[in-house]
């Protein structure tokens, strides 16, 4: 029985965190998964649906990256193809691209079928174009093209222009680099699941989705593994990998596989309430990140990715943290590839009531006890440093001179 590994969202050349060494996470990961589950699994074939590339534009050293591995492949006869996605999809009027020059170098095999006059077209890969190909294990497999918001429209092509093809082998798979509504929150443009039936009445009998950076499958022929590394913390939370796959006559045996090099991520959270004191907050931060240490959740030699978030509100002047000091000592005491330190808090607010019969000079000292209360370090004095902050704004008008103002405020923190 016909058996191929379907990958995604590969993204090499990723650079979010400016990091060489997570930049070469995602090398490592796409390497490591073709070895495991092409290469030692002796699949027929490899599909990759969209997204080889983080950018259109390549360094060098990424370019080398897909031709090692690329290379890998063609050395145990086992061929690639692959689809652009909207990451690596060439700029409107170009007429190549980075995955163009990787299948003139017969590395891969760039699926793309034509669109003349708004509808798709055809042809069978030749051996240097083509958006088709029957292999000898009996799958053909067909391309197609970044569509974006006309996607729906595009379907409908697409199932029409397969529809006039010559009978297919055995089984029919197609590589289609868009989304499920449903998946991901914040996600526009997401197809619905009614929008890919016409490609099922065509006869495709698998449909290797990508662009969504989540596992998901639907109704036993459509089939996303997710990128097959974690492009941020928010992706960390998804379950993701590369579908190993063999079609039999009894239906579709897809199997998601992990098990490949992919770098540890860790989620820290601390909840602030608004009567700790900057002290006691770093303090809590560092016992955070202990406990996970000694729970093993971090190994300090593992080099994981680590994200503590600081949330709630807090008694004091929110700025009055350092931050880049808290993160480095963290990352330090982690070893951590990349700590983030994420700081997303409110500064606790007092609102006493306010009448309008209040007099000025009352509306003043309310507002002054508002705003030292609101800080725990003067909240005990608020009545008598809002006394003295009333008395300071007179002696200013009073004309008094900067000496005689520090020394009063001075005299005012001290007592």
């Amino acid at each position: 029985m016909p058996r191929f590994l379907h990958l995604a969202d590969v993204h090499l050349g990723f650079d979010r965190y400016d990091s060489k060494e997570r930049t070469k996470d995602f090398f490592r990961a796409f390497e490591d998964a073709l070895k495991k589950y092409a290469i030692d699994a002796q699949v027929d074939f490899v599909v990759i649906a969209g997204d080889l590339f983080e950018h259109r534009t390549i360094q060098p050293n990424v370019l080398n990256q897909a031709k090692i591995c690329f290379q890998m492949l063609k050395d145990h006869q086992i061929p690639v193809m692959v689809i652009e996605g909207n990451h690596d999809n060439r700029p409107y009027g170009t007429q190549t691209n980075w995955l163009k020059y990787l299948a003139q170098d017969e590395l891969i095999i760039l699926l793309e079928p034509e669109t003349v006059d708004g509808q798709v077209i055809y042809e069978m890969w030749d051996g240097e174009a083509g958006g088709y190909i029957d292999l000898d294990c009996g799958v053909r497999v067909l391309g197609s093209q970044w569509y974006g918001a006309s996607a729906p429209k595009a379907i409908e092509s697409l199932a029409n222009a397969i529809q006039q093809l010559p009978a297919s082998p055995s089984y029919s798979v197609m590589l289609f680099h868009h989304g499920l509504e449903g998946q991901i929150a914040r996600y526009q443009g997401a197809l619905r699941y009614n929008d890919l039936l016409p490609l099922k009445e065509a006869g495709i009998d698998y449909l290797a989705l990508g662009h969504i950076h989540k596992n998901y499958s639907e109704q036993g022929w459509v089939f996303n593994p997710g990128s097959t590394e974690a492009n941020s913390v928010e992706e960390s939370k998804y379950d993701r990998g590369v579908y190993l796959v063999e079609l039999t006559p009894d239906g579709i045996h897809a199997e998601l596989k992990q098990d490949y090099y992919q770098r540890p991520w860790v989620r820290l959270q601390i909840k602030a309430r608004g009567d700790e004191s900057l002290e006691q907050i770093e303090e809590a931060a560092i016992a955070q990140v202990q406990s996970a240490i000694k729970s093993q959740r971090i190994v300090p030699d593992q080099a994981v990715m680590v994200e503590l978030r600081i949330e709630g509100q807090v008694g004091f002047d929110r700025l009055d943290l350092d931050t880049k000091k808290l993160q480095q000592q963290l990352k330090e005491l982690t070893g951590a590839l990349i700590f983030l330190l994420k700081y997303e808090v409110d500064t606790v607010e007092y609102a006493s009531p306010l009448s309008e019969e209040m007099s000025r000079l009352h509306i003043e000292r309310e507002v002054f006890t508002d705003l030292v209360a609101a800080h725990n370090t003067y909240k005990g004095r608020s009545t008598e440093l809002a006394q003295g902050l009333i008395d300071l704004k007179d002696l200013q008008m009073q004309d008094q001179s900067e000496v005689e103002l520090y020394d009063f405020v001075q005299t005012l923190l001290e007592s």
